[in-house]
């Protein structure tokens, strides 16, 4: 009985430690951690030096996407909205009015899935699935691949540059979804802001709220709030 005892025991470490090391491994994947991918195909910032990206990934949130769009059209900023496959699906009206007023789309998937755990094949058919839809109801072709929760692996990117896309991250995160906090959020997305910043936001609440003054707080730094391929 001691012996199955202390068994048990050291099956249990075996387990924890596992998963523990799963999940640093995927922490360590992630943007803005420690590793940072040296695939040049994953796009964390772009070059210019005079535009800074406004993305929106959009998988819920339909209610705040007329307030985003007429802010950003009453400051003459540009924006990017990344449209998951199944929302544009959900919210085809909301999805084509992005396009009609004139902001750059590209695709988060069809279903918010871990890209970095599916092979080349499934990346193909889930980004596929989120095209066709996107361009569906909106009418416009994608070219820019922006991964669910940031996470991919080197068959995402095969598979996003086979079908024509810029796999693109971002190197400001604004937290959005978790920190309902419209000062929190501007200050996250201007902290140290420079050209080729791409600030990442979702549609909520207190991103509506705070997007004025992150568009002021560029322009007071001479940059020019920009789609994803301006500051490219």
């Amino acid at each position: 009985m001691i012996k199955r005892k202390y068994l048990s025991y050291v099956l249990t470490g075996v387990v924890c430690l596992l998963v523990c090391g799963s999940i640093m491994v995927v922490w360590a994947a992630a943007p803005g951690s420690t590793s940072v991918s040296t695939d040049e195909r994953a796009v964390y910032a772009g070059t210019s030096e005079t535009s800074v990206a406004l993305m929106f990934n959009v998988y819920s949130g339909e209610q705040y996407i007329p307030g985003i769009l007429d802010a950003l059209e009453s400051a003459g900023a540009g924006a990017t909205f990344f449209i998951g496959g199944c929302w544009a699906e959900k919210h085809p009206d909301e999805a084509a009015e992005i396009a009609e007023r004139g902001f750059e789309t590209g695709s988060h998937g069809y279903l918010h899935r871990d890209h970095s755990v599916m092979d080349y094949e499934e990346n193909v058919r889930e980004m596929r699935a989120a095209h066709r839809m996107i361009k569906a109801v909106t009418g416009k072709d994608v070219e820019l691949f922006a991964p669910p929760s940031g996470a991919y692996c080197k068959e995402t990117l095969d598979a996003a540059e086979d079908m024509g896309y810029k796999t693109i991250l971002w190197s400001k995160d604004t937290i959005d979804w978790r920190d309902a906090d419209a000062s929190l959020i501007t200050e996250r997305a201007l902290k140290d802001v420079g050209g080729g910043d791409l600030i990442l936001m979702h549609p909520t609440e207190k991103t509506l709220a705070a997007l004025p003054g992150i568009i002021r707080g560029i322009k007071e730094m001479s940059l020019i709030p920009s789609c994803v391929t301006d500051a490219l």
